[in-house]
């Protein structure tokens, strides 16, 4: 592949798409460091789980369950919003096509809403409490997104557009044109490390509420990728129109969890102090 480069920094980098071969067919990168970023996310939660109240053996049932059809579901809302690509001359679907995610795309939102559904129904069946299911699986999806963004790096995708700043990353394309772009893959993995520092070191030793922690994740995470899918030149738009589908998840995932944190953490408490008080008169 062409060289990717940070020229304000003096950086560049020769990187191939093929970590390796087995069994006569190619292992990308771009899969190894998804798998990578999985493995560490459920081996963090796993470990958190018992403090969240969270059995370890249900937490892994349900991602066993969970991981599968979350790839399918982040397929899905890629061809859906991305359907021009899956129509043939004659109008008909390419259901060949559609299907084919070994050749690349998928939507993180229709992946974590298709996870969050799995947990939910596995925790009504269960019986275990989704909200500390979901604290728990915070960790994970913060961990996974912020290495996982490093396999758009690899593939030389997900970029911004045009970019003059010190840290700007310099890309030749397919056509043989230079280009020099915001790198918002490193934007998103560095925003997600800080989610994840903030997530366990601050949120965590205070949460007041079950679902506390996945509330945050929303909230932070939909908080960054409304500023950095403005960036980026490969977004999925609703159908027709000029809104960028991701940045609308985004908006109402910050709106939601932030209303959620509002009522929880401050309206709440000051309505159980005033019920209090006025018990404490009569």
């Amino acid at each position: 592949m062409n060289p990717i480069t940070f020229p304000g920094l003096g950086l560049t980098f020769h990187i191939q798409r093929v970590a390796f071969s087995f069994a006569g067919k190619d292992i990308y990168w771009y899969g190894v460091i998804i798998a990578v970023g999985f493995l560490l996310g459920v081996a963090f939660s796993y470990r958190q789980a018992p403090r969240l109240g969270v059995d370890q053996d249900d937490l892994l049932d349900m991602l066993i369950l969970a991981a599968p059809i979350g790839i399918i579901c982040a397929r899905i809302y890629y061809v859906v919003f991305y359907l021009d690509l899956y129509t043939t001359a004659d109008g008909s679907f390419d259901w060949k096509e559609a299907i084919a995610i070994w050749d690349g795309g998928i939507a993180i939102y229709g992946g974590i809403i298709g996870a969050v559904l799995t947990c939910l129904i596995f925790c009504l069946v269960r019986k275990c409490s989704f909200p500390s299911m979901a604290d728990a699986c915070s960790y994970g999806l913060l961990i996974g997104q912020s290495l996982g963004r490093w396999g758009n790096f690899v593939n030389q995708e997900a970029y911004g557009s045009a970019c003059s700043a010190p840290w700007r990353m310099g890309l030749t394309l397919n056509t043989g044109e230079y280009i020099e772009v915001h790198p918002t893959f490193l934007y998103e993995s560095l925003w997600n490390a800080v989610g994840l520092a903030l997530l366990y070191f601050v949120v965590r030793k205070h949460r007041k509420f079950n679902g506390m922690l996945f509330t945050f994740y929303l909230f932070w995470y939909g908080l960054g990728r409304v500023w950095i899918e403005g960036l980026r030149t490969d977004s999925l738009y609703l159908f027709n129109t000029g809104i960028r589908v991701s940045q609308l998840v985004a908006f109402l995932c910050v709106v939601g969890a932030g209303g959620v944190l509002v009522y929880q953490l401050l309206i709440r408490p000051r309505r159980a102090a005033k019920q209090d008080d006025a018990a404490a008169t009569e």
